[in-house]
């Protein structure tokens, strides 16, 4: 059927209505074939017609065309010999297309694309999307290059505000899903719930594929600026129950998933909100219907996971490509047609790797002129360095790196409050070691230097906090840390991380002075908390520059997400980092950087 984009946009919006497209005319159609008795031996009579779908799928790739590093300068390399970008995927893609034909495949993402490099920052920012006749997003034009069939929305298509995403929405030539991303006045979708498309086959019915999208529920805290008050993210399992019997009920003879959300059934947020981040496999066990779920949000590389329906004991099969362009997933479809309907016979995942080809010369062409402004961009020289400064050590060392992150949030939140009462109160500030390769060295100092260490896109939050407070907030953080015995030899590699915390997960605090006694167990290892040379008081008062990823409750800290909100702004940290080095023009460890706090076991320094 025809479908006008926009009208469909605007219908959607009220209606919540899902995508139907025919797919290819039938001339082009697979044959039907006779085949012998299913696989599973109870399954379809032995001379039912069968189709063969291939589903292709990526993920979180977070602004991925090249197999560059922005940060580096130069083609993207890891000890592992990945490659990125979808350059990379799209030869992938043509690969199979000619290997299956191409229609008898459909391509999905699982959301995170309009965020994450230096050239989605860009597109947003330097020269965005949303300007009067601006450019049209890199990614919607690979992505429709490549020709992607539908894409869940994911939390970081939401960073840069509503109107940048619906902008890159209507510059795609395919749909953005999100069944779970409701209107928070009306709780009907604000996106596209899902995609239908027919697969024309000669002989028989055309195969009817439906595709749900679903997003993920933390980007009601993590971008609550943007999103509170308009739209609202209820839980994956809860959505699917309700979609997947209407596209059933609609006709469809197999049911996709798009999910942005792991398996591990866990939440960084904590309790904060009563529906669980990573329940990819929760939707699998407990909604039945579903044949194959593509997952993304956690990172992980996930070739095939299978997980058994607790309803109807029918077996759901999961796969998660690698981040960044780096893997494809494949789902192998067997159809069987019998009792005058197509049922799903067998679904297989496996993966292929970008490092296996070269890029598409039609992407990277496309795109070239786009590629080049941005390496021009982050290469712009802001100020000059008295010495190389790196984050190799920060995660277990009070770095002077991360001392300029808090020193930056310290001046900019001090200024924002000159004037209101609470100009007088002292301001301390978190930073994490986001990054362990990250570094400034002596010399020329560029924006790309100062984005490598700053790799988010967070903002930056003024919140109130007491002396209490701010106690329990660094015992939280010192769980980061595994329990070392004072006598036990010290391998920084076993060190961190404890209980599988991410780096980004852990908080320097300036502005005090503490010990972290590793020895201790968890929340009794913050000694000697000092402010001002004296012992910290409980109920001295605070003002906490944090960035909005943790104002937010992300990563579970105690008492600020619900901690008194004194301002935010929308300025990317990075961004001001940018301007403060600027302003100075000179880099020097001795404007920003103090050793704060120390490791010890027993009152003795780790190091």
């Amino acid at each position: 059927m025809a479908l006008n984009r926009r009208k469909f946009l605007k219908k959607s919006a009220v209606t919540g209505a899902g995508v139907a497209v025919a797919g290819a005319a039938a001339p082009t159609a697979q044959a039907a074939q006779p085949v012998g008795a299913a696989a599973h031996g109870h399954g379809p009579d032995r001379h039912a017609k069968r189709y063969a779908l291939t589903v292709l799928g990526t993920t979180d790739l977070h602004g991925h065309v090249f197999n560059w590093d922005y940060f580096k300068d130069g083609e993207y390399a890891d000890a592992a010999g990945n490659a990125q970008g979808l350059a990379r995927i799209s030869t992938l893609v043509n690969q199979l297309r000619e290997e299956r034909g191409r229609h008898n495949t459909l391509l999905l993402d699982a959301g995170d694309t309009i965020q994450g490099t230096p050239l989605t920052y860009y597109y947003a920012k330097v020269d965005p999307i949303t300007a009067k006749g601006g450019p049209v997003h890199p990614m919607a034009q690979a992505m429709n290059a490549i020709g992607y069939d539908a894409a869940a929305l994911g939390n970081h298509e939401f960073n840069y505000g509503i109107e940048t995403l619906r902008k890159f929405e209507q510059q795609c030539d395919f749909p953005l899903l999100g069944a779970n991303a409701l209107d928070a006045k009306t709780q009907r979708p604000a996106f596209a719930p899902y995609f239908f498309k027919k697969f024309p086959v000669h002989g028989a019915p055309p195969v009817k594929v439906a595709v749900l999208g679903l997003t993920n529920p933390g980007i009601a805290i993590w971008d609550k600026a943007y999103v509170q008050g308009k739209l609202t993210f209820p839980g994956l399992e809860e959505q699917a129950a309700k979609w997947v019997p209407k596209l059933r009920s609609m006709g469809a003879d197999v049911v996709i998933v798009s999910a942005h959300s792991g398996t591990s059934g866990q939440s960084s947020y904590g309790d904060q909100l009563p529906y669980i981040e990573d329940a990819a496999a929760n939707v699998a066990r407990h909604v039945p219907g579903i044949d194959a779920i593509l997952v993304g949000h956690a990172h992980l590389e996930i070739p095939e996971l299978k997980v058994v329906n607790e309803k109807t004991g029918k077996t759901v099969v999961l796969s998660e490509p690698l981040c960044f362009a780096e893997r494809l997933t494949v789902f192998d479809i067997e159809l069987a047609f019998s009792r005058g309907r197509w049922q799903v016979e067998s679904v297989a995942a496996s993966l292929r790797n970008s490092n296996t080809v070269a890029d598409d010369r039609r992407i990277t062409k496309l795109l070239a002129d786009e590629h080049k402004k941005v390496v021009q961009y982050v290469n712009q020289v802001v100020g000059q360095a008295t010495q190389t400064l790196t984050t190799v050590d920060a995660r277990y060392k009070d770095a002077p790196i991360i001392d300029l992150i808090t020193k930056v949030q310290e001046d900019v939140v001090k200024s924002a409050l000159a004037g209101t009462a609470y100009a007088a109160l002292p301001v301390i500030a978190q930073a994490s070691p986001f990054s362990r390769t990250s570094q400034i060295s002596a010399g020329d100092v560029t924006i790309r230097d100062l984005s490598g260490l700053y790799v988010y896109d967070n903002t930056l939050v003024a919140k109130l906090m007491t002396g209490a407070q701010v106690r329990a907030y660094l015992e939280y953080s010192a769980g980061y840390y595994t329990q070392t015995a004072p006598d036990a030899a010290v391998d920084v590699d076993k060190l961190t991380n404890a209980g599988g915390r991410p780096d980004y997960n852990y908080d320097y605090v300036s502005g005090l002075t503490y010990d972290i006694d590793v020895a201790q167990p968890v929340g009794s290892r913050i000694k000697n908390l000092t402010f001002g040379g004296a012992a910290l008081e409980d109920a001295q008062q605070f003002v906490l520059a944090v960035n909005n990823y943790r104002a937010n409750g992300g990563g579970a800290f105690p008492y600020v997400a619900a901690a008194k909100e004194l301002w935010s702004e929308s300025t990317e940290i990075r961004t001001r980092i940018a301007e403060w080095v600027t302003a100075k023009g000179v880099l020097d460890p001795k404007d920003f950087a103090s050793v704060d706090w120390k490791l010890v076991r027993g009152g003795t320094p780790v190091f």
